[in-house]
């Protein structure tokens, strides 16, 4: 179990190592260096998705020569080492990696050595070299962590830093001044450890932190405590400072008021920022957030932009910083994105002058010029990118680059990246070449779909197709259980959910208001909340007739409206779908109720469609018919009065409504959920539309 005295030792870290679970793993080296490197990468002060890298070394047998050759295991390209497991590391032999010095030629040769390293691999199977590879293989430890914790890089990016770092760890942790990552950098680390064999660690400037050991353990423990050495330092002078940030210069709102002004602004926020490319949103108003945004010295630092590279790749090379006080009126939206626009303008613009004056000869072209991170004092953080998980992750990175301008200023000064590095950094043509591996995103990606009735049945299994064609899924239900267990099953950063009652004007404003906190914005809005009720019209009461406008119609109209005015101020078009039903086209029996409010929703959607389409927004109709299996509807007194109308028994249902349509096929939710797709992902000329999903209703042909 966890050592009990070895954690009380730590007060800015989290010791989280299991002296039970290091003996369940043996001797295997492999298995301690990825149990050690997700323990380090479960505590985000240690280093954020992403960031840093880990490594071992083994002993294994050559399978040409059957000699014995020392293999580092070393984290690959893009991996995560909080989640890393045994498909995301690459094995090369170590040997070889010196031999690279032999051909290479200087720094103008550095992003060739990055292929060659494929030369080096002893694992085919391996996840690709990342650039940090060099870094860990030409210096002789067998456990290594390169990590970038905020309290380190906060020293590193001190203008002082060097001079702090010798003080603080009496020549115990060397200093290397920045220079791009590459083998270059490597070559530096083993002729510096060449001439200070005895320094357990290095920091590399405005980077981060290198650390090993022996064993998985040592280097985890001398990770620890070089992280907690520094974090109490930093901490020491906080408090004899007495301030930070120059102290509070505005006051934040309350939370519950933080959270509304963002939802209200986000898709304005949204639709600015997805001039070129659609974006997903993320909010944070954490404690740290509003210490820095709210300070005397927030305009001071936000406009240095942040000096670990992997910071700034993720949140650009600044944030822009709103001009709006705290509580300024945002009833006038489209007042409110007039003067916003106008910021934005600024930024791509002064964006546009710092590639043109840092770009080389061989630079990609200026990617998007709008900002990642965006600053509200008083409110917030807002971070945007092509999807939630990114924007959160921006978010996070930006949170560690605050820790880091927190922690500089509290000991000396904080410095950033020179402009030219930051440039060459984000526009390296080893990034650009990574880029263009990524896979193709999904139909759905970029899209934020609202749908109603999620909580089981027709809804659910919408909302299942729409994220797996890479939707992010709000789901609403009148029933808070179901839509959370929904919202459960699908995993981080894909859902989210909110009861709403369709027939309650304030609710369905408030669950608008949430899907747009929780992303943004809303692109693609789907009645699918329902019920149905079936009588003979002598025995339909009001309440039943009301109940059924209320749901079905009033329902809509009250959804339509919330999504046109964010579709309008957003500015980047959206699809509302409206699951009707046959009945709306077929006359029955013992349906005078249902079959009316099914009328009227085609035909509503029909009228919204003519009005919205000036601004790019579809409306569309899917009609189900006969979904028995898996459909909440008939769970209720529905079948027992669709049975009794057609003289059979309700288990003789789903092959009744299969033998009737023409392909004679049982319909289930995930074909409905298909025609959903279809018509905001497939058919996108398309408005106006009904789509049938019921295996051929030759009464129902609507033309």
């Amino acid at each position: 179990m966890t050592n009990q005295a070895e954690t009380k030792k730590y007060k800015y870290v989290d010791y989280l190592w299991d002296k039970e679970k290091e003996e369940s793993l043996g001797d295997d080296q492999v298995k301690l260096f990825l149990y050690r490197s997700n323990l380090l990468g479960a505590d985000l002060r240690i280093t954020n998705y992403g960031g840093g890298n880990t490594s071992c070394r083994t002993m294994e047998k050559d399978p040409l020569t059957g000699e014995e050759v020392e293999v580092m295991w070393i984290k690959g390209s893009g991996g995560d080492i909080g989640t890393l497991d045994r498909n995301g590391i690459a094995g090369l032999y170590v040997d070889k990696l010196h031999d690279l010095k032999n051909v290479y030629t200087g720094i103008d040769m550095e992003d060739e050595m990055v292929a060659l390293l494929y030369h080096c691999l002893y694992d085919l199977d391996s996840r690709a070299p990342s650039i940090d590879t060099p870094l860990h293989g030409l210096i002789p430890f067998k456990h290594i962590d390169h990590l970038h914790p905020d309290a380190v890089i906060a020293i590193a990016a001190a203008e002082n830093g060097e001079e702090i770092t010798k003080e603080l760890w009496n020549g115990e942790i060397g200093w290397l001044p920045w220079q791009r990552p590459g083998f270059d950098l490597g070559v530096q680390m083993e002729n510096y450890l060449k001439e200070n064999p005895d320094i357990r660690g290095l920091i590399l400037g405005s980077h981060g932190l290198f650390t090993w050991g022996d064993t998985a353990h040592e280097c985890y423990v001398n990770s620890l405590e070089t992280i907690e050495q520094a974090s109490e330092y930093i901490e020491n002078a906080v408090k004899k400072n007495g301030q930070v940030f120059g102290g509070q210069k505005i006051q934040s709102l309350e939370q519950a008021d933080r959270k509304d002004r963002a939802s209200r602004l986000m898709p304005i926020l949204r639709g600015l920022c997805s001039e070129e490319n659609a974006m997903i949103g993320h909010f944070n108003d954490s404690d740290r957030v509003l210490e820095f945004i709210n300070s005397n010295d927030l305009d001071k630092l936000a406009p240095l932009g942040t000096s670990c590279p992997d910071h700034f790749l993720r949140t650009k090379i600044q944030p822009l910083v709103l001009n709006m006080v705290p509580d300024e009126s945002l009833e006038d939206r489209k007042a409110v994105k007039e003067k916003i626009t106008g910021q934005f303008e600024e930024y791509r613009a002064a964006y546009a002058d710092y590639y043109e004056k840092h770009k080389r000869d061989n630079s990609p072209a200026m990617r998007d010029a709008n900002p990642v991170v965006i600053l509200y004092p008083g409110v917030g953080m807002f971070t945007f990118a092509k999807n939630k998980q990114t924007a959160r992750v921006a978010a996070e990175f930006y949170v560690n680059a605050v820790n880091v301008m927190r922690g500089s200023e509290a000991i000396s000064t904080y410095t950033a990246l020179p402009r030219q590095e930051a440039f060459d950094i984000e526009y390296w043509l080893l990034e650009e070449a990574k880029l263009k591996r990524m896979p193709a995103e999904k139909p759905l990606s970029r899209k934020v779909a609202l749908i109603t009735g999620g909580g089981g049945g027709i809804g659910q299994a919408i909302a299942e197709k729409l994220a797996a064609e890479g939707a992010n899924v709000f789901i609403t239900d009148i029933r808070e259980d179901r839509a959370s267990e929904v919202n459960e099953s699908f995993g981080r950063d894909v859902s989210a959910y909110d009861t709403c009652n369709v027939t309650d004007e304030e609710d369905v404003d408030k669950a608008f208001r949430a899907a747009c906190l929780a992303f943004g914005g809303v692109d693609i809005v789907v009645h699918s909340a329902g019920l149905a009720i079936s009588k003979p019209i002598q025995q339909t009461t009001m309440d039943d007739w009301n109940l059924l406008q209320d749901v079905l119609v009033k329902g809509q109209f009250l959804l339509s409206r919330s999504a046109a005015e964010v579709f309008e101020i957003q500015d980047m078009g959206g699809d509302i779908v409206n699951i009707a039903s046959k009945n709306g086209l077929v006359s029955g029996p013992n349906n005078v109720g249902y079959g009316t409010a099914k009328a009227a929703q085609m035909h509503m959607s029909r009228l919204l469609a003519a009005e919205l389409a000036q601004y790019g927004v579809r409306v569309n109709t899917v009609n189900p018919d006969g979904v028995i299996i898996g459909s909440k509807i008939w769970e209720g007194d529905w079948a027992e009065g669709r049975a009794k109308a057609y003289g059979i028994s309700v288990n003789e249902l789903p092959q009744h409504y299969a033998n009737r349509n023409l392909l004679k096929k049982i319909i289930r939710p995930s074909d409905i959920a298909k025609g959903v797709f279809a018509v905001t992902a497939i058919l996108d000329k398309s408005t106006g539309n009904i789509i049938n999903v019921d295996g051929g209703m030759p009464g129902a042909f609507p033309r």
